[in-house]
């Protein structure tokens, strides 16, 4: 076992033998050993070469947690329980909505949205299910766990379309916040948006916000700029006319960067003059969004005491219908305390944080390039609970045992009819169901594997003609033609191993080792491969424009991965690459970060790897010391 390296030290290298019991050498980049506390963290990331077997860069497993002496805790003790409780027919629906995903709360039908288990159904009833959330949320919120209960396409489209065509309150037509993934530019969904609106009834607008920047690294200067600048470009392919653009916003819904600003341009211009609609792609961060915005200037001050948090899950379509909270209203006082509290924080430095403030962003900054913080302006005193006294209650002879008062039950607390009868709400809906997606193939553990969610270290390898780059068992590029070496950048998962090979050993590698741990995804052995599809080819021509920018981007199967392609200035290349049957490849030209490869290390010897190279994060809103 190697011991602990402080950042950016060379990689260490060490001998290890095979699973197959031939010798390979391993590469171990120790700067990316996660701590033993952080489960989240990615792992460190391992080149594999073995003389005369495949380049491999993978995630070494996390060290085994040893037992200690005199555990006693049975085996499976902290598994996710299976489903629990049992339907009952003749209850009819409760018409009150799971806080959680939005869906009706049931106990009639155990495979259909909103379904408790009815023992808890029948205790919850008598506090009308308020606060109750259905058995699928509660397993993802408590155990990361995802029942598979997906809705037909045509359902989302036909639950959103209908919110979209309801009359205008208040006389004011909505505001759409379309959220993008910046990873899966150009958005497959953005041009079927048209479809969903009434044409008889005009949105006001359209604010198209590219989420999950945070994952993506800066390969040069302005490259928030080129981002922007792509993303309004997807917009004005897809051709949104019935909908206005009133801007582009780059963001993080899970550090928060940038959030600050999308509150304060909601605010300036669409004030509070009408409802907003969080619209989006599956796993795109509406619900994440709608969290951080819940916990905002945004909305009203007591409604994070109300209204519950939505839940969050890296399975698709995980919100089944609206979920909403009142939108405050910006007044110029309100406005004014609000720019009060900015400039104030924007003049603390990181030393001046408390010691819960930096733990907290020293975890988001190595969850991403770029952090930010969200604070609220406008909170909601809470009053001091009275504490109910009974003096006879305490007062016994000596001959009786004490007596127990009952445990009350809290109430919940509501909106007043007063605080909600003018409000604007803020509504998070279905994500719209991403046709041809990879993620539709995937179990839930490899849908967790394959789904970026750490910042994406780039892995570059330099191949020659008739070799082979697999990502996982997910996509393969060959390298049929070309007259010089070429840079192949992957931008994938950091839990997700690339093998290099050569045109003659990949077909047998892919046979041998697909559904095994060594291509990792899909896993499940040969029984798992039987159902999964075949990886079907596509051939790409590409012309180099230079050893410093990509020429473009191969993107595997919308699931956020891609790898850029650097080439000598003319050089034409042929490449081949392969997705699974029925999923879709796309060449992104021009690619979205061209100056990728930059991003690494010196070459390792004797391999096609280069060292990898974390860039440091950037925190947004905190007065920089001139200290790195």
């Amino acid at each position: 076992r190697l011991a602990r390296s402080r950042p950016w030290t060379p990689a260490r290298l060490c001998r290890a033998a095979a699973a197959s019991g031939c010798e390979e050498e391993r590469f171990v980049f120790l700067e990316y050993e996660p701590e033993p506390s952080e489960a989240a963290a990615p792992a460190p990331a391992t080149v594999t070469a073995a003389a005369p077997a495949p380049v491999t860069v993978a995630a070494a497993a996390p060290p085994r947690q040893q037992r200690k002496r005199g555990d006693e805790r049975a085996p499976g003790r902290d598994r996710p329980p299976a489903p629990m409780g049992h339907p009952d027919p003749s209850v009819p629906p409760s018409g009150v909505s799971c806080p959680g995903c939005g869906a009706e709360l049931q106990c009639c039908d155990a495979a259909a949205p909103g379904f408790v288990p009815t023992e808890k159904y029948r205790s919850a009833a008598a506090l009308e299910l308020r606060g109750t959330v259905c058995q699928r949320c509660w397993l993802l919120a408590h155990y990361g766990r995802a029942l598979r209960l997906r809705l037909p396409p045509e359902q989302h489209r036909q639950t959103l379309s209908a919110a979209l065509r309801r009359p205008p309150s208040h006389g004011r037509a909505p505001l759409l916040l379309y959220i993008l993934d910046v990873m899966e530019l150009p958005d497959p969904v953005l041009p079927q948006l048209l479809a969903l609106l009434d044409p008889a009834a005009p949105v006001a607008g359209l604010l198209v916000v590219g989420n999950k920047v945070d994952v993506l690294p800066a390969d040069g200067p302005g490259h928030l700029a080129r981002l922007r600048q792509r993303v309004t470009e997807a917009c004005e392919h897809a051709g949104l006319r019935q909908a206005p653009l009133v801007d582009v916003r780059l963001v993080s819904a899970r550090t928060g960067f940038g959030l600050e600003g999308l509150v304060s341009r909601l605010q300036r211009s669409w004030k509070c003059a009408g409802d907003v609609y969080l619209l989006g792609a599956t796993n795109s961060g509406k619900s994440t969004l709608f969290n951080i915005l819940l916990r905002s200037d945004y909305c009203k001050s007591r409604a994070p005491d109300v209204v519950d948090r939505a839940t969050v899950s890296p399975w698709p379509g995980t919100t089944l219908n609206l979920l909403k909270f009142p939108i405050i209203n910006p007044t110029c006082d309100r406005i004014f305390r609000r720019q009060e509290r900015l400039k104030e924080e924007a003049t603390k430095t990181e030393d001046q944080l408390s010691n819960e403030e930096k733990k907290n962003l020293n975890r988001l900054k190595k969850q991403g390039y770029l952090v930010g913080e969200v604070g609220r302006t406008f909170q909601q005193q809470k009053s001091i609970p009275l504490v109910d006294f009974d003096p006879d209650m305490l007062s016994y002879s000596i001959d009786e045992d004490p007596t127990h008062s009952p445990k009350k039950h809290e109430k919940r607390e509501e909106f007043t009819y007063n605080e909600v009868k003018d409000a604007r709400w803020c509504f998070d809906t279905p994500g719209i169901v991403k046709e041809n997606c990879v993620l539709n193939l995937l179990t839930e553990k490899e849908v967790k594997l394959v789904l970026p969610i750490q910042a994406i270290v780039p892995r570059t390898f330099i191949l020659k003609p008739g070799m082979v780059l697999f990502l996982a068992a997910l996509g393969r590029v060959d390298y049929l033609e070309g007259e010089r070496p070429a840079w192949f950048s992957v931008m994938a998962s950091n839990r997700l191993p690339v093998c290099i090979s050569t045109l003659s050993k990949a077909d047998a590698i892919y046979e041998k080792h697909a559904g095994q741990e060594f291509l990792k995804v899909p896993m499940g052995g040969e029984e798992r491969m039987k159902e999964f599809p075949p990886l079907v080819p596509q051939d790409i021509t590409l012309k180099g424009i230079g050893t410093t920018e990509a020429v473009a981007d191969i993107k595997l199967s919308s699931a956020g991965s891609w790898v850029a392609v650097t080439a000598h200035a003319e050089e034409k290349l042929l490449l081949r690459a392969y997705t699974p049957k029925g999923t879709a490849l796309v060449v992104r030209e021009p690619p979205l970060l061209p100056y990728i490869s930059a991003i690494r290390g010196a070459r390792i010897g004797g391999t096609a790897a280069y060292r990898t190279k974390r860039p440091p994060s950037l925190v947004e809103n905190l007065k920089t010391t001139g200290r790195r």
